[in-house]
C-alpha cells in the first residue's frame, strides 16, 4: 500500500507482544508458549552443555505430540532425526517429509544386512572400519547363537557366553567370510558387495573344530524360522535425514537381536558423520528391559555430546525407569527435561529427582493436555505446546482429530512437505 508511519520505540514495542526474558533466543526452534508471560519459548538444545532431553508424562498427556513437533521443526533447520518407534506413531510424519520408514518384523519386506560396512569419512576410522564391524558382529552372534535367558529378578534379557574355542572359530569364520567377498582391512576393498549371514553359515559348516556346531545354531536365522530379515542383502536406504525404526511388530524372540543391529547402526552413523542429529527413543522403558539396549542408552547418554548428538528419551513408566540404575544415569546426563501431566504416584518420584517447588509439584498432576514444565539448564518454564493445523494433521494420534480428518471435518495434509523454504509454522 506504500503507506509509511513513524513510530517511537515505545509504540513499536506494542507490536511485539511475544517477549520473554526466559528461554527466548535468537536461534533454535519454537517449543511453545511461556504461560508465565505469553512469550515464545525459542531455544536451541545444542547450545547447552549437552543436547540430551528426557520426557516424562502419563498416557495421553501429549508427550509424543510435543516430540514429533520438535522433530519436524528441527528437520527444517538441518538437524537429522533417527527415531525408535515402538507404537507405529511416526508413519504419517515420516511419509510427509520424505523419510525412510523401516518396519522390522518377520512379515516385513525390510532387510538389514549386519555385514554392511558403515560409510566412514575419517581416514583413521576407515582403516579400522572392518575390525570395528567384526567386533560388533561378535556381540550380535553371541545373542543369536548363545541363546537368550531372562533374569527373573530384573526382567533383563541375558545371552549365554560362547566358549573360548567357539569364540576363536567364530572370529576366523567372520574374517574368512569377508575375505571370500573380496573385503580386507584395505579401505579400497570396502566398496565390494558385503557377504551375508548365509555366507557365514556356509563358512562355519565347511570348517573343522566347533564350526559345524556353530553353523547348526545359526541355521534358524538363515534357513529356519527367523530367516530373511537379517540374512539377506539390505534393501533400504539408511542415509535419509529422517529415519524411523518401527519395532512394534518385532517378535519377542528377535527383539534383542533387532535392537542390537539398530543401535549398532545408530552408533556407527553417529561416530562416522558428526552432523547435528537427534535420536528419539519413544517408550524408552521397553528398551530398558533388555541388558544390551539399556547399556547402549547408558553409554550413549554419556558420550553423545562429543558426537554432536542429542538423545530424547520418552517414557510414561516413570517409577520403573527411575528405579533402574541405567534409567537414573540417562536422566542425570540430560540438560533438558520436559514434564507433562503425571499420575499421582509419579509426582513424588519426579519431585525428588528434579527438586521441584511445591507449586510445580502441585501443578504436575493437574496440567491439561499439551502443558507442562520445561527445564533447560537452570531455567524452569511453564509451557504450552502449540502447533499449526498442518502440523497437527501430520503428528496427531488423538482419535477425535484422526476421525475428523478421515471424515473431512479437519483438513488433512497431502503429499510431501518441501522443507527447503519453510519458516517456523504456527508463529
Amino acid at each position: 500500500m506504500q503507506i509509511n508511519r513513524n513510530m517511537n520505540t515505545g509504540a513499536l514495542s506494542t507490536s511485539f507482544p511475544f517477549t520473554s526474558s526466559e528461554l527466548s533466543r535468537n536461534e533454535g526452534i519454537l517449543y511453545g508458549l511461556n504461560r508465565h508471560n505469553n512469550g515464545l519459548v525459542l531455544f536451541d538444545r545444542f547450545s547447552l552443555e549437552n543436547a540430551n532431553m528426557v520426557v516424562f508424562a502419563k498416557s495421553g498427556a501429549g508427550k509424543s505430540f510435543a516430540i514429533k513437533l520438535e522433530a519436524l521443526r528441527s528437520l527444517m533447520i538441518g538437524v537429522e532425526c533417527i527415531i525408535i518407534d515402538p507404537e507405529d506413531e511416526y508413519k504419517t510424519l515420516c511419509d510427509a517429509v520424505g523419510g525412510t520408514y523401516l518396519r522390522l518384523s518377520l512379515a516385513s519386506k525390510t532387510r538389514i544386512n549386519p555385514f554392511d560396512l558403515p560409510r566412514v569419512f575419517d581416514q583413521d576410522e576407515a582403516d579400522n572400519a572392518l575390525q570395528a564391524n567384526i567386533i560388533s558382529l561378535h556381540g550380535l552372534l553371541r545373542l543369536m547363537m548363545g541363546g537368550a535367558t531372562v533374569n527373573n529378578s530384573t526382567g533383563a534379557t541375558l545371552s549365554s557366553p560362547l566358549s573360548p574355542g567357539e569364540e576363536a572359530d567364530l572370529d576366523a569364520a567372520i574374517i574368512n567370510t569377508y575375505a571370500r567377498a573380496g573385503i580386507t582391512r584395505d579401505p579400497l576393498t570396502h566398496s565390494a558387495t558385503p557377504p551375508t549371514m548365509n555366507d557365514l553359515y556356509n563358512t562355519l559348516a565347511s570348517m573343522t573344530g566347533t564350526g559345524p556346531s556353530l553353523a547348526q545354531r545359526l541355521r534358524q536365522y538363515t534357513t529356519g524360522t527367523f530367516s530373511g530379515i537379517f540374512s539377506e542383502q539390505s534393501n533400504v536406504e539408511l542415509d535419509n535425514p529422517f529415519l524411523v525404526f518401527n519395532i512394534r511388530d518385532l517378535e519377542d524372540a528377535l527383539r534383542p537381536v533387532g535392537m542390537y543391529i539398530v543401535l549398532n547402526y545408530i552408533w556407527n552413523k553417529t561416530k562416522s558423520d558428526q552432523k547435528r542429529r537427534m535420536l528419539i527413543v519413544d517408550e524408552a522403558w521397553q528398551l530398558m528391559k533388555y541388558e544390551d539396549s539399556a547399556n547402549f542408552l547408558f553409554s550413549l547418554a554419556k558420550r553423545a555430546r562429543k558426537y554432536n548428538l542429542g538423545i530424547t528419551t520418552i517414557t510414561q513408566d516413570v517409577e520403573d525407569f527411575m528405579g533402574s540404575r541405567m534409567g537414573r544415569a540417562v536422566v542425570a546426563n540430560a540438560s533438558m527435561q520436559f514434564l507433562l501431566k503425571q499420575s499421582t504416584s509419579a509426582v513424588d518420584v519426579l519431585s525428588d529427582v528434579f527438586k521441584l517447588t511445591s507449586e510445580e509439584k502441585k501443578r504436575l498432576s493437574q496440567f491439561p493436555v499439551g502443558q507442562g514444565l520445561f527445564f533447560a539448564g537452570q531455567n524452569h518454564v511453564h509451557i504450552q505446546v502449540v502447533a499449526s493445523p498442518t502440523e497437527t494433521g501430520l503428528i496427531t494420534t488423538n482419535p477425535t482429530q484422526v476421525q475428523a480428518m478421515q471424515t473431512g471435518e479437519m483438513s488433512q495434509p497431502q503429499g510431501t512437505i518441501d522443507l527447503s523454504n519453510q519458516l517456523y509454522p504456527g508463529v
